[in-house]
This record gives C-alpha cells, structure tokens and sequence, in this order.
C-alpha cells in the first residue's frame, strides 16, 4: 500500500501519511462490510470526504479542501488496486477442495522438539497419517474423521487444508503409533548423537553450532542447532568439561571446529531464542 502510494506523491510522501491512514480506516472491508471507522466508531467518518458543503470550505478553504479529496481519492484508488492483484496472486494458488462422507483422507501432523531449529527444514516434514474415513462433514471447510482409540484425546473435526485426499495404495498408510502423536497433532523427535562442531565468526562474536541426529522412532534427521541452547535443552549430551558425552562423539575430535567466516559486519539475525515446540510446514 505504502509503495503504491509514494509512487504518486514521491517527494512529499512523508508529509501526507496522515491522509493515507484516513483512507484505509475509511476505506470500505468486505469482511466487516463496513470501513474500519465505522466498526469502530459506530458511524461513518465525517472529515475531509463530507467537506463538499459551502460552510466548511469557507472555514477550511476551498483549495485545501479540493487538493485533500483529490489525494484521498487516489490512495482509495492504489488501496484497490493493491487488494485486487493480491486476490489475483492467491486465487491463482488456491485449490478448491472437497470432500464426501465415506472418502478417505490423510491427516497431516507436524514434528516437534523442544529446541527451534536454526537449519534448513529436515526430512521429518511434511507427514501424514492415516488414512481415516469421512464420518461428516461439519460447516463449509471442516470435516469429522474416524480416529483411531490411540487417538481418542483428539478432537476429531479438521480444517480442510489439514486433509490430503487418499488414493488406495497399501505403501503410503502412516501408523500413527509409530510417531508417538501427542494431543496437538505433533510428534516427539529426540537427539541420539552430536557428531560435529562449527563456529560462525562475526565481528564481535562467535556463534558454536553443533550437528545434531534427531530420531523419532525409525525416522532419522540431521540439523545444525546452536550449541548454547542445546546445553540448555539437553545437558546430558555433555560432560562436566562441556565436551559431548563419549557416547556422542570423540572428545578429541570434536575439539577441531571448523570455521564459517561471515563476510557482512554485522549479522542481523537473532540467533538467542528458543522455543518449546517447533512446527514444520
């Protein structure tokens, strides 16, 4: 919106940002069916648009008030211009699906570990299981499922972008025993071993990453976490000298860092929190 609008007022953009905060709030949403204003306020707004009459131009005066509607006439303008190519790009994404009661779909679940993953996503994601019958369907995009009773503490109405349609081939069913699913439709991978270590060097610090092999079951990954909040996370992967537990990885071994200079000055990313749980899409 921002740079739709600076195309038509370029040096003195800065200077009419009031006016274009105007136009949004007044601008009329299709999911409300009323301006911002409105649903805030109760009632339309009654500035610059309603300027027309001959008592407030002769107390604001006429130029100023035909230069404000000029402007907020185009930025209501570049405001649905923005809207209409962003419907384009999703619409152009958007796949219209639907399901019938007695089908069979695949559920999607996603991993979860107690540690945010700094690397690229693993092979653990995606994953579904299943696949389950269509008992019903609940509202225009939600559908009840036939869980299995390992799943009973699991509410059974899905969204319909958590489905995948199932097409019969005894090789793609998923277990879901095997991923140890808890109630939020994650599963459970743990770190088995740590087998290397590298630095990031920056220019007032260095950043230790460590290569972690994470299990779940008989489903294997390998990432690069940072090593400071896998000691937090995981203390017993490393001995009272801060070396990785013999069972790991050879102590002497892990001693020889490799080095990954960064070019830039300055890193901008935050590399200092964490999370409980981490969901792959």
């Amino acid at each position: 919106m921002l740079r739709a609008y600076v195309i038509d007022f370029k040096g003195s953009w800065d200077e009419r940002l009031p006016l274009i905060e105007f136009a949004y709030n007044n601008s009329y949403q299709a999911t409300i069916q009323m301006s911002p204003y409105e649903a805030l306020y109760g009632r339309k707004c009654q500035t610059p648009l309603f300027w027309n009459e001959v008592g407030e131009r002769s107390i604001v005066g006429p130029e100023f008030v035909e230069v404000t509607y000029r402007v907020i006439d185009i930025i209501k303008e570049r405001v649905r211009t923005a809207q209409n190519r962003q419907k384009q790009y999703a619409d152009t994404r958007r796949r219209d699906l639907e399901f019938t009661v007695g089908d069979k779909v695949f559920l999607k679940v996603s991993p979860m570990r107690r540690l945010k993953s700094f690397g690229q996503k693993g092979k653990l994601s995606p994953r579904y299981v299943g696949p389950y019958e269509i008992l019903a369907k609940r509202g225009k995009v939600a559908y009840q499922l036939a869980l299995p009773p390992s799943m009973s503490t699991v509410h059974d109405v899905f969204h319909i972008s958590l489905l995948k349609k199932y097409v019969k081939d005894p090789t793609d069913v998923l277990i879901v025993d095997l991923l140890e699913l808890t109630d939020e439709l994650t599963f459970k991978v743990t770190p088995t071993k740590i087998t290397s270590r590298k630095v990031q060097r920056l220019r007032n610090r260095d950043i230790y990453y460590v290569k972690v092999t994470w299990k779940s079951r008989d489903m294997e990954e390998v990432t690069w976490e940072e090593e400071n909040a896998m000691r937090k996370q995981y203390p017993h992967l490393f001995d009272s000298e801060g070396y990785p537990v013999e069972d790991y990885v050879n102590a002497p071994a892990y001693g020889n860092v490799a080095a990954m200079e960064v070019e830039d000055e300055v890193d901008t990313h935050d590399y200092s929190y964490e999370c409980n749980s981490c969901v792959f899409d």
